[in-house]
């Protein structure tokens, strides 16, 4: 009987935006949503990770690193992630896991940069990190005609350095941005058409939970709780704070102003060319 082989656990280093910002009580409540939206979304898309938090990091140690880069790029709140290798913050351990993760990343000829970052007490800086691990770099791959080039390089490995660990990635993938879903309130959007659909995801983004009054696959790829709501509802439910149309300049929205909770035109300053564009980005998930 043939013996299953395990795949290696890697990090995925998470990192987010705007909450960074916010005063030391706010921040703390944003990161407690923000991880559980990571949570509720790697169960939604039924992948592994074990996750962790610290200063403006979260750490995703995962076997489907790919199934994890997948859903968490669809939490809104979240910057970007990378895929990393992960090692100590001692120099020498830093330069051994440079050396090993840039094999077989650098084609023959080709020149490459080493671009380091560091936050906490070490006794080194940033550039000691880069000029160590880049040293570490060419002398491991040198045979093949490789060279430095810090301008314009073929090749940037990305060095982030935080107290005690340390990562080594070369890739950045974007994720939405925005706030944490549900820290923001509940609306109601009307989403018949791509133009109320758009509208929808740009105040998800802002954090609002977003009640629809039609399901779709689209919005619930971003938020697996969707919930459907009937436009009447929404001046009826103590829960509610907006309402959501998709209306253009050219749409008369004088009856919003009897409504007694505020409207929101996200879109009211798109023209549909630029509506199109950007719901294509939204559902390739291209940020």
């Amino acid at each position: 009987m043939s013996q299953s082989i395990e795949a290696p656990v890697v990090t995925v280093l998470v990192r987010y935006c705007e909450i960074g910002l916010k005063s030391a009580p706010v921040r703390k409540r944003f990161e407690a949503r923000l991880k559980e939206n990571v949570l509720s979304m790697l169960a939604y898309d039924r992948v592994e990770a074990l996750v962790s938090q610290a200063g403006a990091r979260m750490y995703l140690d995962t076997e489907d690193p790919e199934g994890v880069v997948r859903a968490v790029t669809r939490v809104f709140g979240i910057a970007s992630v990378s895929v990393a290798e992960h090692s100590s913050s001692a120099m020498e351990d830093i330069c051994a896991a440079a050396e090993l993760y840039s094999r077989g990343r650098l084609p023959d000829g080709s020149s490459f940069a080493v671009r380091a970052r560091r936050e906490g007490s070490h006794p080194y800086t940033s550039t000691d990190v880069g000029r160590e691990a880049g040293s570490a770099i060419y002398e491991a791959n040198k045979d093949r005609g490789i060279r430095v080039d810090l301008t314009r390089p073929d090749k940037e490995f990305y060095i982030e350095v935080r107290d005690s660990g340390a990562f080594i990635f070369d890739t950045y993938t974007n994720g939405p941005g925005g706030l944490p879903l549900g820290t923001q309130g509940k609306v109601i959007a009307n989403t018949r058409d791509d133009r109320g659909l758009l509208s929808a995801w740009l105040m998800m983004k802002r954090g609002c939970k977003a009640l629809v009054t039609e399901d779709s696959d689209l919005l619930r790829n971003y938020d697996p709780g969707l919930r459907i709501a009937e436009m009447s509802e929404a001046e009826k439910r103590d829960d509610v704070m907006g309402i959501v149309l998709g209306s253009s300049v050219a749409d008369d929205i004088s009856s919003s102003a009897e409504c007694r909770i505020p409207v929101y035109f996200p879109t009211i300053g798109m023209d549909d060319a630029e509506v199109s564009a950007r719901m294509v980005s939204v559902t390739e998930g291209k940020f």
